[in-house]
């Protein structure tokens, strides 16, 4: 059994993010069974990334661009909303993501195949299946060839189902949503509905871009299971060697769901030694770089190097756990990574064309690890298309929530 070291294991990730050095121009997913590669620089990265933590768009434009030479957020909003290479939708664990227009069916496919989840609302509250099914179909129909605000939608739902959907029982941010909001993640992983654009700064609902539906052609996998399986692949390709645990967790999935998937596909997976504990990556899909991590990167909220990066005690080492986790959760923070590892916090703060940048490091800094850090400073700027100016001290902003 090949055994694989945690520097070597943090040198291929990060090769493989874009984050040792910037991905090619294009550069994605292989073409499979007669469908095209992905098109387009952002789009490439954000498969590489298997897909992009967009709770807060403007780090999910920071996160891809990052990961490319010379593109801008600008570059990253024209894939999203002009040349609909991406798209906004619900991803890994319910979370709002940002994944390639092309692997809309694989995602689809993959994600309406979890079983259903722990419904914390009370009896009363909460939806039956049927009634779930039924506000899918209904936002499915409502959204197609049209962009609608959440309340255009409501309206919607609650004209195709019934008062019961309208109901104002869901606390949420110091208001009350209407009961068929149980349903808005469930509806997007089975392929109802993408973000639209603001509309007067209101977000808006669509339907998937038309060249894709969930009936469309799912790449094959590594097991039986289609797209379940060959999200598997993906996620081994960018954050193996991993567990079917550290994979339920990243996707939001059961953990005994997540272990019959490897079990189905153990014919092309292969078992290695992750600093002496078993863990798997796609068969024959062993090589790592010759040389260990190196170089100083400034990740945004929710990165996906930090966020699928397990395990988190060789990730986020000593203080930095301390630091840079909120209860275990990664991604809360901004970070500081120097040679694949967590080294701090940072926080940048924007003045018109200014961007004042802070960075709290909890190590001291080489003179080459601080050019470097100069030029990562300068990155952030060119990519959020504004003046960055650095300070070099505490981090006074709390975890996002």
């Amino acid at each position: 059994m090949i055994g694989m070291s945690w520097p070597q294991v943090s040198a291929r990730r990060l090769e493989r993010q874009g984050l040792a050095a910037p991905l090619p121009a294009g550069d994605g997913v292989p073409a499979e069974d007669g469908v095209p590669a992905v098109v387009g620089a952002p789009a490439g990265a954000v498969a590489a990334m298997c897909g992009a933590h967009a709770q807060v768009i403007s780090a999910a434009e920071l996160s891809v661009a990052l990961r490319l030479d010379g593109v801008t957020r600008t570059a990253v909003r024209e894939a999203l909303w002009e040349d609909r290479t991406l798209v906004k939708t619900y991803g890994p664990r319910g979370t709002v993501h940002v994944l390639p227009s092309r692997d809309l069916p694989m995602w689809v496919d993959a994600l309406s195949r979890l079983p259903p989840g722990h419904n914390a609302m009370p009896e009363g509250i909460r939806m039956t299946p049927e009634q779930t099914g039924q506000v899918v179909e209904a936002v499915r129909e409502a959204v197609a060839g049209r962009e609608l605000t959440i309340d255009e939608l409501t309206e919607a739902v609650v004209a195709a189902t019934g008062p019961w959907a309208g109901d104002l029982v869901m606390p949420a941010f110091q208001t009350m949503w209407p009961r068929w909001r149980q349903a808005m993640a469930v509806a997007a992983h089975r392929g109802a509905f993408v973000f639209g654009q603001v509309r007067s700064r209101k977000v808006t609902y669509t339907g998937p871009p038309t060249s894709l539906t969930p009936a469309a052609p799912v790449p094959s996998g590594v097991s039986p299971g289609g797209g379940a399986g060959e999200l598997l692949r993906r996620y081994l390709t960018a954050y193996g060697p991993a567990t079917p645990g550290q994979f339920a967790l990243w996707l939001g999935a059961p953990r005994s769901w997540a272990a019959r998937l490897f079990e189905n596909g153990s014919a092309e997976l292969e078992q290695v030694l992750f600093e002496g504990r078993p863990a798997w990556v796609v068969a024959g899909d062993t090589a790592t770089p010759s040389a260990p991590p190196e170089g100083v990167r400034l990740l945004p909220y929710f990165d996906a190097y930090v966020v699928a990066g397990r395990p988190r005690d060789l990730l986020f080492p000593g203080a930095a756990a301390e630091r840079a986790l909120a209860g275990g959760q990664a991604g809360n923070f901004p970070v500081l990574l120097v040679d694949g590892e967590v080294a701090g916090v940072w926080h940048q703060r924007r003045s018109g064309r200014r961007i004042h940048v802070t960075v709290e490091a909890l190590r001291p800094l080489t003179r080459a690890q601080r050019g470097e850090l100069d030029d990562q400073v300068a990155r952030v700027g060119e990519i959020l298309e504004g003046r960055p100016e650095l300070t070099l001290g505490p981090v006074t902003v709390g975890p996002h929530a």
